[in-house]
């Protein structure tokens, strides 16, 4: 990489690591928050809540925003404000300026992480941007680990309030390295670009009543009303959306984009993929402190193998994916995780981590590890430099909805209990869901043809 490069690459990794970061410290946080400003689990809910309501429905629309007015832009406003809205949280007085000001955090973060992406593709080519992507991901990834550190050190020896503050760090770092850019072209708007607000509409609502049905059918069920209508009403603007994108002059989601063959088989593959991960992550953190008796601290730690060899080897995977092509990278990962969560199934009422679980988190990861640089390489390589915003704000919107879509029906894979019966369930489910991601790689990847990277200073 040239220096802008590498400037571009450390953008791209703080503005993506605020978002990651304090996913996972407000986990941490929820009881904390809880005993302070009261409300119950209600409050812990909607604090989590608020923010996906709002970055799923958004996320989209920051793609194409992205796009037509440049991804500094649209990252200085996401960082700014993330910082304004981390702020707001840590100050909140009660519940409700909490819940809001989380809402705004999750408005920003939607322009976070498909700017970031979108700013690597757009600045570079194949090999070198499947390397850079493999970055990405290793360096973003340090953010699972350091999260829940940062947020239990806070709320234990500090407050919860200064585990939200610790954001405006990378904040700053990342504003000050955006002005260090020298990117003339993502300045311009193309000539006769349009923002189709109406869709823009149409998308931002529906989505966000699609995703708020989505996490509260669990607590309500699909018979209530306040979730079926929600449900109803996202399900046909969502629809009416995708007949107005085929129409319209300039639209928000290109209908060209899903014509690329590697586009669309990549976002089915997602679509498997990261819902096996959410069902997976969901079920494990759960059955092992209500099942296998561990504490929350050590059932957090059984995974961290996971994070570690993403850490380790997502640099590599990408750059052997842009040298060698995604397709047996999209393929082998997904079915060597499927594998490794078939193990889950030797967990029995005498439970032993280092024989019925480790082993099965470290085939995990190296699949994770072997899928997750080059899937989204895939992706993004499919789409055109012009359409970067967009592109990753698909995959991103693909992946949050593929998440919630099996918590949502978590009691019909576990039937009805998560005790270890369930929990075998789940783990066959996820493996299935994992081997269909894989094969659908396997049918639908085709290898780009690979342009070597002209050597920067």
């Amino acid at each position: 990489m040239n220096a802008q490069q590498r400037l571009v690459l450390a953008v791209a990794v703080l503005g993506s690591f605020v978002a990651f970061l304090d996913s996972t410290i407000v986990n941490v946080a929820l009881p904390a928050i809880s005993r302070d400003l009261g409300g119950g689990l209600t409050t812990q809910q909607w604090t989590v809540d608020a923010y996906l309501v709002t970055l799923g429905a958004l996320i989209l629309v920051a793609g194409a925003v992205s796009d037509a007015y440049g991804r500094i832009l649209v990252l200085r406003i996401g960082l700014i404000g993330f910082g304004i809205a981390s702020v707001a949280v840590a100050l909140a007085p009660d519940p409700t300026v909490l819940i809001i000001a989380r809402a705004a955090q999750g408005a920003a973060g939607a322009f976070l992480v498909p700017s970031s992406l979108a700013l690597i593709t757009a600045t570079m080519r194949d090999p070198l941007r499947a390397r850079a992507i493999g970055l990405w991901t290793a360096l973003t990834t340090g953010a699972t680990v350091i999260g829940p550190l940062i947020g239990g050190l806070m709320v234990d020896y500090l407050s919860w309030r200064f585990a939200f503050v610790i954001n405006v760090l990378p904040i700053a770092a990342g504003l000050f390295l955006l002005t260090r850019l020298d990117l003339p072209g993502d300045r311009i708007r193309p000539a006769g670009t349009r923002i189709d607000w109406l869709g823009a509409a149409m998308c931002t609502f529906g989505l966000g009543a699609a995703v708020y049905a989505l996490i509260e059918e669990p607590n309500a069920g699909w018979a209530a009303p306040e979730i079926w209508m929600p449900g109803i009403a996202g399900i046909l603007l969502l629809i009416a959306f995708g007949w107005r994108q085929r129409t319209v002059p300039h639209p928000i989601l290109p209908p060209a984009l899903f014509h690329r063959r590697n586009f669309t088989a990549g976002n089915i593959s997602t679509l498997f993929v990261y819902a096996a991960l959410s069902l997976n992550g969901f079920v494990l953190a759960v059955y092992l402190q209500q099942g296998a008796g561990l504490s929350a601290t050590l059932a957090g730690l059984a995974s961290l193998p996971i994070t570690i060899l993403m850490i380790l080897l997502s640099s590599r995977a990408g750059t052997l994916a842009g040298r060698w092509g995604p397709r047996v990278f999209m393929t082998a990962g997904p079915l060597i995780m499927s594998a490794g969560t078939l193990l889950l199934l030797t967990v029995s009422a005498e439970f032993d981590y280092w024989w019925q679980v480790l082993p099965s988190m470290l085939l995990f990861g190296i699949g994770l590890a072997l899928t997750v640089s080059p899937l989204t390489s895939a992706i993004l390589g499919a789409a055109d430099p012009a359409q970067a915003g967009i592109a990753s704000a698909v995959n991103n919107a693909v992946a949050r909805i593929a998440g919630l879509v099996p918590i949502a029906a978590l009691a019909a894979i576990t039937g009805g209990a998560l005790d270890l019966a369930g929990f075998h369930r789940a783990a066959i489910v996820t493996a299935v869901l994992l081997a269909i991601g894989g094969l659908v790689a396997l049918v639908g990847i085709r290898n780009p043809r690979v342009v070597q990277a002209e050597p920067g200073p």
